[in-house]
């Protein structure tokens, strides 16, 4: 089994930053994917970022240029800072690791991320 436990949510101004951590923990194969999602009310979760073992990332074109994805494999953790947050950035932020494709695949419990005024 595999634990995720993130932190770093909570309510920052528009133009503001935060940045996101989550630790992983359990039976990790050493080639996994970690990423983060996120979940607006009355909307689907979608991909943020994500980033493999090796360092390749991919971003949400809604976040290219704001946000960025990192990760310590040492201490098999993600990072996701984000800068220049909108409004409409305002959602639940869930963590995820995947390993063998999506054979394996585990998601934290959510942190959320308030961009207001």
């Amino acid at each position: 089994q595999v634990q995720l436990v993130e932190s770093g949510g909570g309510l920052v101004q528009p133009g503001g930053s935060l940045r996101l951590s989550c630790a992983a923990s359990g039976s990790i194969f050493a080639i996994n994917t970690m990423g983060w999602y996120r979940q607006a009310p009355g909307n689907q979760r979608e991909m943020v970022a994500t980033v493999t073992t090796i360092g390749s990332t991919n971003y949400a074109d809604s976040v290219k240029g704001r946000f960025t994805i990192s990760r310590d494999n040492v201490k098999n953790t993600v990072y996701l800072q984000m800068n220049s947050l909108k409004p409409e950035d305002t959602a639940a932020y869930y963590c995820n690791l995947r390993m063998r494709g999506y054979e394996f695949n585990y998601w934290g419990q959510g942190t959320q991320v308030t961009v207001s005024s």
